[in-house]
């Protein structure tokens, strides 16, 4: 029986989870969408909602009112942003989304609230902490770990053994050599190689990253 679903964000990844949450509808455990909810969508967001066929609900704070069997996925891309929103909702309940064209290995832990985009490859023994994005394309190796609300955009090449703190971005094309570890909160631009380790809050980019 699939379960209500409520998509926090009306962005543009926000209607990409709604292709996503399509995809799981039908399948075990799928997903039935009730909408969205965003604090300031803007007009253009609005239209497009109401092109896929699905609708903006409220504000945020009207999750709550919709009963305990719903659940949410906060689809924003700043980490800042999804973890405030998470905090706000306290103990609401949060969904996990893996698109069906993606590959899970055994033994990928995914915590409550992380999206899994289409193509995207995750081998084996991982761990993805709440509220964690790999969108579409990514492939993370063996024996990574990515803590909480991290984001990893597409096609970044994650490689085994692999640490990755909370509140994270790795930009879309980046790759991380076997046994790096990223600090908290760091942002490694597009296209980066990243070859050392890298401190908590820095920003590296280039080839090699620096």
């Amino acid at each position: 029986m699939n379960q209500r679903l409520v998509i926090v964000g009306c962005g543009g990844f926000g209607r990409e989870v709604l292709s996503i949450a399509a995809a799981c509808h039908g399948v075990d455990d799928g997903w039935d969408l009730l909408g969205f909810v965003d604090d300031h969508p803007s007009p253009d967001d609005r239209h497009r909602v109401e092109k896929l066929g699905s609708r903006i609900l409220g504000r945020i704070e009207l999750l709550p009112e919709l009963g305990k069997d719903v659940s949410a996925v906060v689809a924003v891309g700043s980490a800042a942003a999804r973890r405030g929103i998470a905090t706000r909702l306290g103990c609401q309940g949060f969904a996990t989304l893996v698109h069906p064209d993606a590959t899970l290995g055994r033994l990928v832990e995914l915590a409550a609230g992380c999206i899994v985009a289409p193509g995207a490859r995750l081998s084996t023994n991982i761990k993805l902490g709440p509220h964690v994005h790999a969108d579409q394309a990514v492939t993370v190796g063996h024996d990574t770990t990515v803590g909480a609300f991290s984001r990893l955009n597409p096609a970044c090449c994650i490689s085994g053994s692999v640490t990755i703190g909370p509140d994270v971005l790795i930009g879309a094309n980046a790759t991380v050599l076997q046994g790096v570890s990223i600090g908290a909160g760091a942002v490694v631009g597009a296209g980066a190689v990243v070859v050392r380790d890298v401190a908590p809050g820095a920003t590296v980019r280039g080839v090699p990253a620096r």
